[in-house]
C-alpha cells in the first residue's frame, strides 16, 4: 500500500480518517481529528474563565469580606463596599451582550496615612490571585517633563506578569498620594501644572480604558525600542489618598465650620465629615470633574483608635506578632508577650498619630536587645515579655532569668 493510502487514525482518540469528519496530519505517524480539536478548545476555554474570573463562580461580596476580615481589623463598610464595587467589575469583565455594555466602576479611597488603604487592596489582589501593582502619583508628570509618564503604571503591571497582556489586562492599578496631583491654583497663566492637572487629564483615558502603547522596555528613555498595545477597559483602579483638609471644605458646605480662628475640626470626627463627600467638594479640593467622574465608587476609611491597634497587632492572620513569634520560633524560642504589653506598643504608635504601619518601628525597637542577646539556638528556649515599672519592657528566658530593661 502506498504512502498517500495509509489510513489515518487521531493519535489522542484513535479513530480513523473515516469515522470523524476531518483529520491534520502531522510528522508521521502524528495526527490529530477535529473532534479532538474541539475537546481541546473547550478546555482551555474553561481554564481561561476559571483562572481569570475565580471570583464569580467561587467568590460572592460576603465570601470576599470574610476573607479580608482574616486580614483587615475595622474598616467594616470600607471592606464591604470594595467587596461588591470588585465583584461587579468581575462580573463585567465577563459579561458579553450586544444590547448592553457595563461601564467600569473605578475606586476613590479616602482616609488618613496609616489607615489600611494600601492593605486592603493588596490584599484584595491576593485574593483574587490577579496581578496588582501600586503607584505613587507624586511621582507622575505631564509627558515631556521630567518624572514618569503614566504610561509607566502600565509597564509595571506588565512586568509583574512577565509581559503576559492578558493577564495584566485583568490586573488591579493602585495608585497612591492621588490627593498630591490636584491641579494648583497658583500662577496658572504663566506657568504649566504639569504634575497636577496634567497628570490628571493623562490619567483620565487609562482610568476610563484605552488602547495604550507601553514600551516594552526602556520607558520613554528608549524611544526605539518596541511597543506594547494594551487595552486598559477591564484594569480596576483603585485612587488612594489621605486628603487634609478636604473636610473643611465639607464643613463648609454643610455649614458646620466651627467659629473663630482657633477652633479646628476634632480629629475624631474628620472620617464622620469625609464620609459626607460628594463630586463638588473633590472638585473644589483640586481635582478637574472628568477626573472625579471616572471613579464613582467611593470609601472612607476611619482613623484606628488604640483598641483597633491593639487588635491589628495580635489578631490577623499575619499580624506583627506572629511574624515575630515565627522569627524566633526558627531559633527554637517560644516567644510569650503580656497583654499589657501589646497595648503599650499600640499606644506608642497611637500617640505618634502614624496609623498602623507605626507599629513595625515601635517593635523593632523594643525586641532589638533580645534578638542581639540569643545565645543558643540549639535548644528550646522560652522567652516572656512583661510590663515592669515605668512602662519598660522587661524580657525573661526560661533557661536563665534575665531581665532586660528595654529604653
Amino acid at each position: 500500500m502506498s504512502e498517500n493510502s495509509m489510513v489515518l487514525s487521531c493519535s489522542f482518540c484513535s479513530k480513523s480518517q473515516h469515522d470523524v469528519d476531518k483529520i491534520i496530519a502531522g510528522p508521521s505517524p502524528t495526527a490529530i481529528c477535529s473532534e479532538c480539536v474541539s475537546l481541546c478548545k473547550n478546555m482551555l476555554h474553561q481554564y481561561d474563565r476559571k483562572v481569570g474570573n475565580n471570583i464569580v463562580h467561587t467568590l460572592l461580596p460576603y465570601k470576599i469580606k470574610e476573607m479580608l476580615d482574616l486580614h483587615i481589623v475595622g474598616q467594616e463598610e470600607a471592606k464591604k463596599v470594595l467587596s461588591v464595587a470588585v465583584f461587579n467589575h468581575f462580573k463585567k469583565i465577563n459579561h458579553v451582550s450586544n444590547d448592553i455594555t457595563l461601564e467600569k466602576s473605578n475606586i476613590l479611597m479616602l482616609g488618613s496615612s496609616g489607615c489600611g488603604k494600601t492593605l486592603i487592596a493588596s490584599t484584595l489582589a491576593k485574593i483574587l490571585d490577579i496581578p496588582f501593582v501600586i503607584a505613587d502619583a507624586t511621582c507622575l508628570t505631564e509627558a515631556g517633563y521630567v518624572g514618569d509618564d503614566v504610561e509607566s503604571i502600565l509597564q509595571k503591571l506588565l512586568q509583574e506578569v512577565d509581559y503576559n497582556v492578558g493577564r495584566a489586562e485583568k490586573g488591579i492599578i493602585y495608585i497612591d498620594e492621588i490627593d498630591k496631583i490636584t491641579r494648583s491654583s497658583e500662577n496658572r497663566s504663566i506657568s504649566r501644572d504639569v504634575s497636577g492637572e496634567g497628570v490628571q487629564q493623562a490619567l483620565l483615558k487609562l482610568i476610563e480604558g484605552t488602547i495604550a502603547s507601553v514600551p516594552s522596555k526602556g520607558g520613554r528613555k528608549h524611544p526605539q525600542g518596541d511597543f506594547i498595545k494594551m487595552n486598559t477597559s477591564n484594569i480596576l483602579f483603585i485612587c488612594a489618598g489621605a486628603f487634609d483638609g478636604l473636610d473643611k471644605i465639607i464643613q463648609r458646605r454643610l455649614h458646620k465650620m466651627p467659629i473663630g480662628f482657633s477652633k479646628k475640626i476634632e480629629d475624631k470626627n474628620r472620617e464622620g465629615v469625609l464620609s459626607q463627600v460628594n463630586s463638588d467638594d473633590l472638585i473644589k479640593y483640586g481635582l478637574i470633574p472628568e477626573f472625579v467622574g471616572r471613579l464613582p465608587v467611593r470609601v472612607t476609611l476611619h482613623d484606628l483608635n488604640l483598641d483597633a491597634l491593639v487588635d491589628i497587632i495580635s489578631k490577623p492572620k499575619s499580624s506583627i506578632l506572629k511574624q515575630y513569634k515565627e522569627l524566633f520560633g526558627i531559633s527554637n524560642i517560644s516567644l510569650e508577650v503580656e497583654g499589657n504589653v501589646i497595648r503599650m506598643i499600640a499606644k506608642k504608635a497611637y500617640d505618634k498619630k502614624i496609623g498602623a504601619r507605626g507599629l513595625r518601628g515601635v517593635m523593632e525597637n523594643i525586641f532589638v536587645d533580645p534578638i542581639f542577646d540569643i545565645k543558643d539556638i540549639e535548644k528550646n528556649q522560652t522567652l516572656r515579655a512583661y510590663l515592669g515599672k515605668d512602662d519598660a519592657v522587661l524580657f525573661e528566658w526560661s533557661s536563665e532569668v534575665d531581665k532586660v530593661k528595654v529604653d
